[in-house]
């Protein structure tokens, strides 16, 4: 009973007030508040207590209760990430590009912006060197290059601090990072972020290049030809996030509905590219061109990279994510020029 934990979100999105439900139904608000924010085990609740939240809820016990550990969104301020592929804390996330596509210059900032909230952030260093791995080097707290040392390394760290570890696929080919993982939870230390890349840029085809994760980040080359950076394909990335009810509705809501004008405005593309705009229906050209600022809007400037760009860095908070999306979407934003949307942060003002 250890190991379950209440479906949280699931209980905010179908009871819009918990306490008055709880107290309506015979519940003692303060007990199911402990028991939400997990002050109060599950093993420790009554049955007719969970019993009575899955009835006001409309669910089975089996939706009520998640089984492990409760996933947590890790927020990186990187629009396209927490809009469409959010981290998850303590989880397993994979970068899936080829060489030179921007996957080692997204871990570097990650670094950078993990390192900014306190985060302890080790770099477990491939033997390869390859182009992009000094910048990396330079933005982690610690760089190992055993398996010995990442471990002694993290478990100085986790005492106190979130643990951030970013790692190359050949730690997964050879079986170390499985074993570092198992010597990590036998210590009884609190699970890690890894960050896994390729720097070989070999697995780009392969169904599962490190085996099963949380979630799934891949690159689109031909984003980085339009100067779209960072450059992640926002039909095929995904999380585990989205699923379960683990996010506020308002978020699942709003990302589905952009991940599905992002399928047709891909649709559409070549067409127009070919035949041009004009050919296409009024209510396709509609969509077609709120793809294109969405698309434009979903592309930043990375901290790491200002000497490079010469654009000034932004931390965009979700909630505001969410609500520029949901502009466009609504086409609240279809006057403003694409350019002024492209490779910036919020474009509020604009609007």
């Amino acid at each position: 009973m250890e190991e379950l934990h209440l479906n949280v979100s699931l209980l905010r999105a179908r009871i819009p007030n918990l306490t008055v439900a709880a107290r309506s139904a015979g519940l003692r608000p303060a007990t199911v508040s402990n028991l939400c924010t997990g002050k109060i085990p599950v093993g420790r609740a009554e049955v007719r207590t969970l019993a009575a939240l899955a009835s006001l809820a409309g669910c089975t016990m089996d939706e009520l209760l998640i089984r492990g550990h409760p996933l947590g969104m890790l927020e990186t301020g990187i629009k396209v990430l927490d809009l469409l592929a959010p981290l998850v804390k303590g989880g397993t996330i994979g970068l899936v590009a080829r060489q030179n596509v921007g996957q080692l210059a997204l871990l570097t900032e990650l670094m950078h912006r993990f390192k900014t909230m306190d985060h302890a952030t080790v770099f477990w260093k491939p033997a390869e060197h390859t182009k992009g791995i000094d910048e990396l080097i330079h933005e982690a707290e610690a760089v190992c290059d055993t398996a010995a040392a990442t471990y002694e390394r993290i478990l100085q760290y986790a005492k106190s601090r979130d643990v951030i570890l970013g790692a190359d696929r050949a730690m997964v080919l050879s079986g170390e990072l499985f074993d570092l993982e198992a010597q990590l939870k036998s210590a009884g230390i609190r699970p890690v972020t890894t960050i896994l890349v390729d720097v070989s840029g070999e697995s780009v085809d392969e169904e599962l290049p490190f085996g099963p994760l949380d979630t799934f980040l891949r690159f689109d080359a031909e984003l980085t030809t339009r100067g779209l950076f960072p450059a992640i394909d926002p039909v095929a990335s995904t999380s585990v996030m989205l699923e379960g009810g683990q996010l506020e509705p308002l978020h699942l809501s709003i990302q589905q509905q952009a991940r599905k004008l992002m399928r047709r405005y891909r649709d559409l593309r070549p067409l127009v590219l070919f035949r041009g705009e004009e050919k296409l229906p009024e209510s396709e050209r509609v969509l077609f061109e709120r793809g294109e600022r969405l698309e434009a809007y979903l592309s930043q400037p990375f901290y790491v990279a200002e000497p490079f760009t010469r654009k000034k860095a932004e931390w965009i908070p979700v909630r505001d994510t969410l609500e520029d999306v949901r502009i466009i979407l609504e086409g609240g934003a279809d006057h403003v020029p694409v350019e002024d949307i492209h490779f910036a942060g919020r474009f509020m003002a604009k609007v």
